[in-house]
């Protein structure tokens, strides 16, 4: 029988100085196992050992460092919160732009009118307050919202296609014929939320 772990460090690849806020959900090292038994196949074996050992080693690596994605950091520009007014001016649904949308930490509560319709695709928009904003037809493709608060928000007729809002609060938000397709809401409020699909 052979025995071999492969321990993996808690951050997935021992980057000195990189830290992140949450932690890696690995916790123990890979161990596999190969057992010989029988003098014919011995070769066999040892590279269907080595291939699985190669797949385990590979695949929570990747899984790891998808834990741990790191954001640029926090923009310094003056006016970089009241860039969402404008939108991303080459805004994309693959998430092309000319210059990051940083709206992390802005508050947008109660905006009625400068939000709507918008591109914010690729918007990094964590922790971020859209409270009683009006996004209807907004178009927020690949955004990351983890963190943000869009409690009673209308997105209406928006398009919001592949992003995270991930810890996000929708307490009572309105996606009345809104494409949600490939988004996440891991751990997000969704409490009376409302969706209705006109067809």
């Amino acid at each position: 029988m052979a025995n071999f772990s492969i321990p993996i460090p808690r951050n997935g690849l021992s980057i000195p100085n990189y830290s992140t806020k949450r932690p890696s959900t690995l916790h123990t090292p890979l161990k596999v196992s190969c057992s010989e038994s029988g003098t014919n196949s011995n070769g066999i074996k040892g590279l269907a050992c080595g291939i699985l050992a190669a797949c385990a080693v590979s695949s929570s690596a990747f899984s790891v460092t998808a834990a741990n994605q790191r954001l640029p950091p926090l923009s310094t520009e003056p006016n970089r919160c009241e860039r969402a007014f404008v939108g991303n001016t080459i805004g994309q649904a693959n998430g092309v732009y000319d210059k990051p949308l940083d709206l992390r930490l802005c508050d947008y509560t109660n905006e009625k009118s400068n939000l709507k319709g918008k591109s914010l695709s690729a918007a990094l928009m964590s922790d971020a307050k859209f409270d009683g904003a009006d996004m209807t037809e907004v178009v927020m493709s690949k955004a990351y919202a983890v963190g943000a608060s869009f409690k009673g928000v209308d997105f209406s007729n928006a398009v919001l296609d592949r992003v995270n809002f991930g810890n996000a609060n929708l307490e009572g938000a309105v996606f009345r014929n809104t494409v949600l397709s490939g988004s996440t809401f891991d751990d997000a409020k969704l409490e009376d939320a409302g969706c209705a699909w006109v067809g």
